[in-house]
C-alpha cells in the first residue's frame, strides 16, 4: 500500500481522483492548497504527489519544485485542464514524471498510479543498492565463517538459535570479545523468514555519538559540514531484514531514547530531516557488558533494556569450551591455508597441546589470528611449535607443559597449565610485566590480575 497526496483547489476534482486509488487499496492525502500539502509531507514522506497545475497562491510548477527539495525520488504527476499542455510539458523538464489532462476516465488515473509507484519502486531500489554497495566496500568481509563446537555450552547455544530464528523476537547476545557473537547474530538472520533481507551491522563501540547517530538514521544534504548528499541509514538500509548492534552498551542515554523510539513506533527522521520514515526491521543486539549494572549506575534505559533483550543468548569464551579447539583449528586450517599457505592440512600434536594449554583472552578471533600467524611460518606440510608465536615457542624452550598430579578437575587442570605458561613468559621477559603481557597476547591489566592470582612476581 501506497501513500499517495492529491493537490487540488476543486474540492469535486481531488475527492473522485481520491475515490480511484483509495479502491486500488492505497492510503489518500487530500489538500485543497500546495502550502498545506508540503507541511504535511515534510512531516510524513510521501510515495507519489498528484497536483493540479493552474491554482490559487502556489501553482504546480512550485509544488513540483518543493516536493523535488523534500524528496528527489518522489514521482509528481501533474493535472493540467484543456490549452495548458505545454505548460505541462514545461513542468516534466523541471523533472515531473508525466502529466494528465482534465476530463479524463478514472482508468486512466490508475494507469498513472501504477507506473508512478513502479517508477518509486526503482528509484529506491536503485537507491538502496547503492548504499548497500558502499555499506559492503567499508565492512571487512569474509570472515564470517561457520560456527564450529561440539561442546555442551555450544549445543545449547545451537539449540537457542533455531528456536529463537523463527520469529521476530528481539534477541540479546551476551559474550566476551572474540567469542563469535556476530556469528550467532548472521546465524540467526540465515535461519528466519527475514533470510533473503539484508543484514546490517553496526559497531556502536567503534563511532563517537555524532557520527552514529548519522550512520543509523542517515541524514539529508546539507544537514552538517560535509553532508554533500543525502545518505541512507543503517536503520533504513536494513527495513526488510535484520539490524545486528554490535557493543548496544556503548551507546549514551540520549541515542538510547532515539533507538527506543524506532523500537516502538517503527519510525525515525534523517539527520538534517523532517520526514517520517516507516521501517520493517528485526533487532538482534550484542555486548560484552552487564546491562544491568550499567542500568543501577543509570548509563543504560531500563525500558530499552527490556525492548532489546527478549531472548538472552550467552556465548561460552573459548577457555570454557576447549574441546572445541581441535575443530577450531581444523576448520581454521581448511579455511586460510588456500589463500595463506596451500601445502598445510593440519597440526603437530604437541603445537596443539600447546594451544590447548593456553588461556585464549582473545577467545577464536585470538586462536584464528594464531593460526593464520602459523601458516605463514610453517614450511612442512603440517604446523609445528615453531611455528607458533613466541608465548607457545617460550613454553617448548623449556620442555612440555605438566599436567599436575592428583584427581583434580579439568578447571583445576587448566589453571595449572595457564599458571606454568605465564610463569614461562614472565621469566622469559626477566619480570618485564609489558613485556610479560605482550608474549602472552594479553592487556597488561589482565596480566596483574593473573599474577595475583597465581602469586607470581
Amino acid at each position: 500500500m501506497a501513500d499517495i497526496l492529491i493537490i487540488d483547489d476543486n474540492l469535486s476534482m481531488r475527492e473522485g481522483m481520491a475515490a480511484v486509488i483509495r479502491r486500488m487499496g492505497h492510503e489518500v492525502r487530500t489538500y485543497g492548497s500546495g502550502k498545506e500539502a508540503l507541511a504535511a509531507m515534510a512531516k510524513k514522506a510521501a510515495d507519489f504527489v498528484i497536483t493540479d497545475l493552474r491554482m490559487e497562491g502556489m501553482d504546480g510548477v512550485e509544488v513540483l519544485r518543493r516536493v523535488r527539495e523534500l524528496d528527489p525520488d518522489c514521482p509528481v504527476l501533474i493535472v493540467t485542464a484543456y490549452g495548458t499542455v505545454e505548460a505541462a510539458v514545461e513542468a516534466m523538464k523541471l523533472g515531473a514524471m508525466d502529466f494528465i489532462t482534465k476530463p479524463f476516465a478514472p482508468e486512466e488515473v490508475r494507469l498513472k498510479v501504477e507506473r508512478a509507484l513502479e517508477l518509486r519502486a526503482v528509484r529506491r531500489a536503485v537507491e538502496r543498492l547503492s548504499a548497500e554497495n558502499e555499506h559492503l566496500r567499508s565492512i571487512d568481509q569474509g570472515r564470517y565463517g561457520e560456527m564450529v563446537g561440539s561442546t555442551e555450552a555450544m549445543r545449547r547455544v545451537f539449540a537457542t538459535i533455531e528456536r529463537v530464528a523463527r520469529s521476530d523476537t528481539a534477541v540479546a547476545i551476551y559474550g566476551e570479545s572474540g567469542t563469535g557473537k556476530e556469528l550467532v547474530a548472521r546465524a540467526i538472520h540465515m535461519r528466519s523468514p527475514r533470510a533473503g533481507g539484508p543484514f546490517i551491522k553496526v559497531n556502536c563501540g567503534a563511532l563517537a555519538e555524532s557520527l552514529l547517530e548519522s550512520e543509523l538514521f542517515g541524514h539529508e544534504k546539507g544537514a552538517f559540514t560535509g553532508a554533500i548528499k543525502r545518505r541512507l541509514g543503517r536503520i533504513e538500509l536494513a527495513d526488510g531484514g535484520t539490524l545486528f548492534l554490535d557493543e548496544i552498551g556503548e551507546i549514551s542515554p540520549a541515542m538510547q531514547v532515539k533507538l527506543l523510539r524506532v523500537l516502538q513506533e517503527r519510525e525515525f527522521e534523517r539527520v538534517g530531516g523532517e520526514q517520517t520514515i516507516r521501517v520493517n526491521i528485526r533487532l538482534i543486539s550484542a555486548t560484552h557488558r552487564d546491562l544491568m549494572k550499567l542500568i543501577e549506575k543509570g548509563l543504560f534505559r531500563e525500558d530499552l533494556f527490556y525492548r532489546i533483550q527478549v531472548v538472552p543468548i550467552t556465548v561460552p569464551p573459548l577457555r570454557e569450551r576447549k574441546a572445541d579447539i581441535p575443530d577450531l583449528v581444523a576448520h581454521f586450517i581448511r579455511r586460510l591455508a588456500p589463500r595463506v599457505n596451500p601445502q598445510v592440512s593440519g597440526i603437530e600434536e604437541d603445537a596443539l597441546m600447546r594451544l590447548l594449554g593456553y588461556s585464549w583472552p582473545g577467545n577464536v578471533r585470538e586462536l584464528e589470528n594464531v593460526i593464520e600467524q602459523a601458516l605463514v611460518f610453517t614450511e612442512g606440510n603440517k604446523i609445528t611449535v615453531s611455528a607458533l608465536p613466541p608465548v607457545f615457542r617460550g613454553a617448548a624452550s623449556e620442555g612440555a607443559l605438566t599436567v599436575p598430579p592428583g584427581p583434580l578437575s579439568l578447571p583445576e587442570i587448566l589453571d595449572d597449565l595457564e599458571r606454568q605458561l605465564i610463569l614461562k613468559a614472565y621469566e622469559q621477559a626477566k619480570g618485564v610485566k609489558t613485556e610479560t603481557a605482550r608474549l602472552l597476547g594479553i592487556k597488561t591489566s589482565a596480566l596483574y590480575y593473573k599474577l595475583e592470582k597465581y602469586g607470581i612476581g
